[in-house]
């Protein structure tokens, strides 16, 4: 027989007289007579309860059925008594597949700290919190491929090792064959397996640029590295991003772009993982339901850079870092913006040029860039942006005053020197974005194995 998933269990519309179910058991309850199995598959927040009555095939086995242990269970679809379910399951069978010794198993209890469940974070989806939390990681993922299919943007596999620093930060992983003894001097790196310096990517935005100047729409969704020696609640070296491209579009355009994904993307979430989304509005963020709700049914504020410097000068509040024109806007800043100040969320644009990535365009003023970045309560920044310098000159000089290697980015020119176009594009942190729609505080939590600094396993 054919197993049938849970979820479509409890959405049944009438009894069935032939089930086969497969999962962990999440409680057993013993009497004389017969015992209850509290069953979970994975397929959605709920559990299903089996009566098994005692002298049914595979009731021998039933003691070894603790917590944890993976079992099957065929048998029928009856409505249940019990209050707070529709349907249980009346076992004509059943079987033991995986025991879970109860001596050493760690999840027994009802409920686990965060910081207890990430030291094993190989059984963490187990429990109600992280199995809602990756299915709602799950959605948001498609609902990302959805809305850019549906749209007519391309979907860009872009390269994971480069040569390229696009952000220019420097804090890049280095990938080589070599032992660190042989990495020394010139002839060292002509030797390692590249020929060159090599290293992991921390944007598929250079990769998208070329891509966009030929398919006119695309989009790259994949793993980035960082080696930024940073241990905060918000950073990790091994992280998500969502890259779009569009070409002959201008920062009006990425700004209406970056406002309507994230809408959609969590819209999809609220309409298709309700059951999941209710138990972090419960248990983990009282204020989520609000909050979500403002998000997809509001517009974004809009101001520039110069106005949030202005606001955030005249704030009665204490910033651990100070305020001024030509400065970064640092996280306190953009929360203080998009919770305590606007309370939705704010895309803030025209950024001073020598806080800004080469690659950025530059404003007639001289002094800005068309940068964007959007602003969201509890996450600061979620996703950063601009339009692209499509100007030969322009950017030829950027790159020397900064110091880079025309070499180096001399493909990149090409892109301009070859039928240049207007065009713009941003990059979405998408584990912020599962933070923002779960409420979750910690990058940590919402990665299956995260890589942070000094902290490498599994």
């Amino acid at each position: 027989m054919k197993r049938t998933k849970i979820a479509q269990l409890l959405a049944a519309e009438g009894p069935v007289p032939r089930v086969l179910v497969k999962g962990w058991v999440r409680t057993r309850r013993d009497s004389k007579e017969f015992s209850f199995l509290e069953l979970n598959d994975g397929s959605c927040l709920g559990n299903i309860q089996a009566v098994v009555d005692a002298g049914i095939p595979g009731y021998d086995s039933v003691k070894e059925m603790g917590t944890g242990a993976s079992v099957s269970v065929e048998g029928e679809l009856v409505a249940s008594p019990g209050k707070g379910q529709a349907w249980e399951i009346k076992a004509t069978s059943v079987a033991l597949i995986g025991a879970s010794d109860q001596d050493t198993f760690p999840l027994q209890k009802k409920r686990h700290s965060d910081e207890f469940l990430r030291t094993i974070a190989h059984l963490r989806p187990r429990t109600n919190k992280f199995g809602a939390l990756f299915r709602i990681r799950s959605e948001l993922a498609l609902a990302v491929h959805r809305y850019f299919q549906e749209r007519g943007f391309f979907y860009l596999h872009s390269p994971l090792i480069t040569g390229a620093d696009c952000e220019g930060a420097g804090e890049m992983l280095r990938v080589t064959t070599l032992n660190p003894g042989q990495m020394l001097g010139p002839e060292g790196v002509k030797a390692d397996f590249f020929g060159k310096e090599a290293f992991l990517t921390v944007s598929g935005q250079l990769s998208a640029e070329p891509f966009a100047l030929a398919l006119g729409d695309v989009y790259t969704f994949g793993p980035t590295f960082r080696a930024e020696p940073s241990d905060t609640a918000r950073h990790a070296a091994e992280f998500w991003m969502v890259e779009p491209e569009m070409a002959f579009a201008d920062l009006g355009d990425n700004m209406d772009l970056g406002e309507d994904l994230l809408k959609y993307c969590i819209k999809a979430v609220m309409d298709r993982r309700a059951s999941d989304l209710e138990l972090f509005a419960k248990w983990v963020d009282t204020g989520l339901s609000e909050r979500l709700d403002k998000l997809v049914g509001e517009p974004f504020e809009r101001i520039s850079y110069t106005e949030a410097i202005d606001i955030l000068s005249k704030a009665k509040k204490s910033f651990e870092y100070p305020v001024g024109w030509g400065k970064d806007i640092q996280t306190e800043h953009e929360r203080y913006l998009a919770e305590e100040h606007f309370g939705k969320p704010v895309i803030v644009y025209d950024y001073p040029k020598d806080i800004k990535a080469f690659y950025m365009r530059q404003n007639d003023d001289g002094k800005t860039v068309g940068a964007m970045d959007v602003l969201v309560p509890r996450i600061g920044e979620i996703i950063g942006g601009s339009a692209r310098e499509e100007r030969l000159d322009r950017l030829q000089a950027r790159i020397d005053e900064l110091g880079l290697s025309c070499e180096s980015y001399g493909w990149y020119l090409d892109t301009r020197r070859f039928g240049t176009a207007p065009h713009a594009g941003f990059g979405l942190g998408f584990e912020r974005m599962v933070m923002l729609v779960t409420g979750v505080t910690n990058i940590r939590d919402v990665i299956a194995f995260p890589r942070t600094y000094k902290h490498l396993e599994f």
